[in-house]
Order: C-alpha cells, then sequence, then structure tokens
C-alpha cells in the first residue's frame, strides 16, 4: 500500500515539477490561437479550461486506463513503475507537445504536424496509421460496450438464460452505438461532446476515487469469496515483489509497456489532442488540459493497478480474471469496493461509457486527419458529410462484422495496441525534432522516444500477431474437441531484445545526425 501511495504522489508531483518545466522549454506566449483566428463554430470553437480538461480526459481514457492496468497487474506491482515514471516523462510530455504544436499549427491533425517536423515520407506513413488507428478504436471501442453489457445484465453470468437472450442483441446495441457516432462526429463540437462529456469527466474520477477509497478500507479484511480460503487483502508492496509475476510467463519487457498503453503513453492521445487544441483561447491552457488530463488518467490507472494486484493475490481471480477477461474482474472490484448497486452502476459507467465516449472522438478525429490531408474544408455540411459517412461505414463493416462473429475483437485489439505505442514513438520523434530546431532541450523527447522505439521494434519481432507467430518456439497439441493447435513453449527473446536495441540507437543515431546537419546550414548561413 506505501508503494502505490508514494507513485501516486509522484505522479502528481510530476505535473507540478516536471511538466512545468516541460512547458517553460516549450514557452507559450500570448500569440492568437486558432480558435480565436479560424472560429468556425464546427471544430474550432473557444471552450472554457475546466471543460476542456473532462473532455481531454474522457477523450483519451476509454477501456485503457481500467483495462490495460488490470492486464498489467498481471506482472505484479512492477507495473507501478511503467505507470508513475511512464505518466511524468513521456505520457505528459508526449500529449503537451502533441496538442501544443498542433496549436502552433493552426490545429492541424497529428499527422500533419508529423510531416512538418519529419517531412513528407513519414507524413504519409503518419496519415494512413493513425485513420487506420482511429477506425479500429472506435470499432473497438462500440463492440466492446455493446459485449459487457452481457456481464452487467446478467449479474456476473449468474443469469445465464438473460445472457443468451441478450446475446441475440448486441448486434442492435452496435448499430445503436455507431448512431450515436455518426451524430457525434457529425455535429459541432461543442453540441453534444462539450455538453454531455464534462458529466461524464466528472463521473469518471468519482469512479477512480471511489474504487481508490474501497480498496484502502479493504485492506486487512478478511476475503469473503469462498475460493479465497478465507486470505486477507493484501495489497504487495512493490519492494517485495521486484520481478515478474505473470503466470504464463509472457516477458515483461516490451509486452508489459504494450498493454499498459493509456494511463502511461499512449499515441492515441495524439490523435485526440489536437480537438482540444482548436479550442484553447490561450497557449498557457495547454498545460492544465494536456499535460494534467494525461496526469489524472496515469491516477487512475494506478488505483485500477492496484486493485488488481490485491485481487488478483488476495482473492484468487487471477485465473478467471485472464479466462473471463477484465470485464468480469471490473465488475467484482466495483460491486465489493463501493456497493451494490452504486457498484453496478459504477461499473457500467467504466465498461460502457467511458470507452463510448472515446470511440466517438476517435471517429471524428479520423475524419478531421483525413480533412486536413486532403485539404476538405469541413465548415460545409455537404463535404463534412461526405467524410462521415465513409469513415462511419468501415467501422459499421468491422462492427456488424464482429457482433456476427465474422471479425475477432481480439484480432483488432492487438493490432491497435503495436500500433497505438508505434504512433507514439513517431511523434515524440516529432517533437524532438521540433525542439531542436527552436534550438531548445531536444531530450526531454528524445529519450522517451528513444526508449519507445525500443519496445515497439522489440514488440512486434516477439508479438504472436507479428513476427513472433515464426520466430517464436511452439509446440503441437491436441484439444478437447479433438482437433489440433500449438502452443508457445519459448519466446524468441534472444532475437527481439538485441533487435529493440540496434533499431533505438539507429533511430537516435539518425535523429542526432539530422540535428548537427541542421545546425551546419544554420551556422553557413549566418
Amino acid at each position: 500500500m506505501i508503494s502505490f501511495i508514494l507513485c501516486c504522489v509522484i505522479i502528481v508531483g510530476g505535473y507540478f515539477t516536471y511538466s512545468k518545466l516541460v512547458e517553460n522549454i516549450f514557452g507559450p506566449d500570448d500569440r492568437e490561437t486558432p480558435a480565436v483566428a479560424i472560429n468556425d463554430g464546427v471544430d474550432y470553437v473557444v471552450m472554457p479550461q475546466w471543460k476542456m480538461f473532462l473532455i481531454q480526459l474522457l477523450n483519451i481514457a476509454g477501456l485503457g486506463p481500467i483495462n490495460g492496468a488490470l492486464s498489467g497487474a498481471f506482472w505484479g506491482p512492477v507495473v507501478y513503475l511503467w505507470i508513475t515514471f511512464g505518466t511524468v516523462f513521456a505520457g505528459c510530455v508526449h500529449d503537451y507537445f502533441s496538442g501544443m504544436l498542433s496549436e502552433r499549427n493552426n490545429g492541424a491533425s497529428i499527422s500533419e504536424v508529423v510531416t512538418t517536423y519529419l517531412g513528407p515520407i513519414l507524413g504519409y506513413v503518419m496519415r494512413v496509421f493513425a485513420v487506420v488507428l482511429l477506425v479500429m478504436v472506435g470499432t473497438v471501442f462500440a463492440v466492446g460496450p455493446a459485449g459487457l453489457l452481457r456481464v452487467l445484465i446478467t449479474d456476473n453470468g449468474a443469469n445465464e438464460a438473460a445472457a443468451a437472450a441478450f446475446y441475440g442483441k448486441t448486434l442492435f446495441w452496435v448499430v445503436v452505438i455507431l448512431i450515436y457516432y455518426f451524430i457525434s462526429t457529425f455535429v459541432p463540437i461543442d453540441k453534444v461532446i462539450g455538453r454531455i462529456y464534462p458529466v461524464f469527466g466528472i463521473c469518471l474520477i468519482v469512479m477512480a476515487i471511489g474504487v481508490g477509497i474501497g480498496v484502502l478500507r479493504l485492506q486487512g479484511t478478511v476475503c469473503a469469496v469462498e475460493e479465497a480460503g478465507g486470505a486477507v487483502y493484501t495489497m504487495p508492496e512493490l519492494w517485495n515483489n521486484f520481478r515478474s509475476l505473470h503466470p504464463s510467463g509472457t516477458p515483461l519487457w516490451s509486452t508489459m509497456f504494450i498493454t499498459v498503453a493509456c494511463g502511461a503513453l499512449s499515441g492515441f492521445h495524439a490523435t485526440q489532442s489536437p480537438m482540444m487544441a482548436r479550442c484553447l483561447k490561450s497557449e498557457r491552457q495547454g498545460r492544465f488540459v494536456f499535460s494534467g488530463a494525461m496526469t489524472a488518467e496515469g491516477i487512475i490507472a494506478m488505483i485500477w493497478a492496484a486493485a488488481g494486484c490485491t485481487f488478483y493475490g488476495s482473492v484468487g481471480l487471477h485465473a478467471a480474471g485472464q479466462g473471463a477477461g477484465a470485464p468480469v474482474t471490473v465488475y467484482a472490484i466495483s460491486k465489493l469496493t463501493m456497493g451494490g448497486v452504486f457498484g453496478v452502476a459504477i461499473a457500467m459507467l467504466g465498461v460502457i461509457a467511458c470507452p463510448i465516449t472515446s470511440g466517438d472522438t476517435a471517429f471524428r478525429s479520423a475524419r478531421l486527419t483525413i480533412a486536413d490531408w486532403f485539404k476538405i474544408d469541413q465548415g460545409d455540411i455537404k463535404k463534412r458529410l461526405g467524410l462521415t459517412i465513409p469513415v462511419l461505414g468501415v467501422g459499421a463493416i468491422l462492427g456488424v462484422g464482429n457482433a456476427l462473429g465474422k471479425i475477432d475483437y481480439n484480432v483488432i485489439w492487438r493490432y491497435f495496441s503495436w500500433s497505438n505505442q508505434t504512433l507514439a514513438m513517431i511523434v515524440l520523434w516529432a517533437a524532438a525534432m521540433y525542439l531542436a530546431k527552436e534550438k531548445k532541450n531536444y531530450w526531454i523527447c528524445a529519450v522517451p522516444a528513444t526508449f519507445m522505439t525500443a519496445v515497439s521494434v522489440t514488440y512486434f519481432v516477439i508479438a504472436e500477431e507479428c513476427l513472433g507467430s515464426m520466430l517464436n518456439t511452439y509446440e503441437v497439441i491436441t484439444k478437447d474437441d479433438g482437433t489440433t493447435g500449438r502452443k508457445l513453449v519459448e519466446w524468441a527473446t534472444g532475437v527481439a531484445y538485441p533487435a529493440g536495441i540496434v533499431f533505438a540507437v539507429a533511430f537516435l543515431a539518425i535523429f542526432l545526425f539530422a540535428v548537427n546537419k541542421q545546425k551546419g546550414k544554420a551556422e553557413a548561413s549566418a
């Protein structure tokens, strides 16, 4: 419990110290912001600072800081380190620069920002990367909530008849959510998002506080779950468990950093920040809106990671959590820490409302990215509709396909996880290049960019959905139904780890070469 509290203090302290340093290096001033200069009543709209903070928090905090943190808790309290230092030295830096560089470039989408600072080739890659990522996010955040309602309706699977009946309605709920997505993607940002997001943002904060206080109050009490055998709730300390505790032996390096994205560092945030960059009245609001929202998400992730570590170790939900998935664990934790009716209501918010409020802005951001790419005026209703329909159409095909059992939700999520952190890596390199051009301390971005390069490359080599299916060692097994499959025997760490290091060093060398070349040109012209 002490290590959990200490990590939370470090995260909050990082906002008041390191984030302030980052802001000073960037140097916000009193120039006219895009929200004031361009104000089109659709995407460029001045909003109050408190409202932008809550909207940004909901934009970036979908299922990630809840499910990601609970999944990260399988590795044990060592996950606290990634959430803590990832938030302070990577996440807050990434989110601040993705928002402020967009603001400095007339509210441009993150793909256009990358094009400006890293060149047209990476810009084209980023555009495609961003649109694909956003559509995947919108899809999983539509299908996920629709399917997760089963857990709440059937009271953790107790009423199987109701469960069977509800499964037939999953497609209906997917369609309902997609209709809402269409409305929120198309209409002006202050008409729907600006009105309902602050309410859900406050609820999200209340949920986190409730779970945090509830978990702390449970410490030392006897577990009522029969399978626990009278075990006492205990939150494991980091210094007593400074190792990987994952029961499947999944490597900590790279895999945990990809699994726990939102709540530490997430490239998806870079696609969301430009929306609020188009609503800033002053550049000086940036730290509170961008770094502040990331700090809040880091605390939320810490709370759920601590709850996961407590329950997996004390209640014996480790195997259940792996088998049934995070929704069951979210439901159980919410109900126990905050009581029956209130706990269920909060669980519904966590696993349904939060992802929906990230999914709609994902599709909106996809529309804006394509509009910036092809210079399509979004003030024109017909042109805005012309982008909204095809973007939502692709999401609908994927969502309906999953509801009908034609497309695997887990496959979409795994590819999203890797592309998400790769996107963060590219944005950090773009921010480092901006600082280098401005003759400012670029290491605050270059160091986390180098780190994430190693993480992304290592994961790409080792993950089963990527090169791991060819490089890892497997054995053929016979399943209970008589069919054959394969079981992972050994991870290809001998190849993946060196590859990550080599690419990280290479990327840093290329960056430093570009910086020195730029300095040489400046000196020659002077």
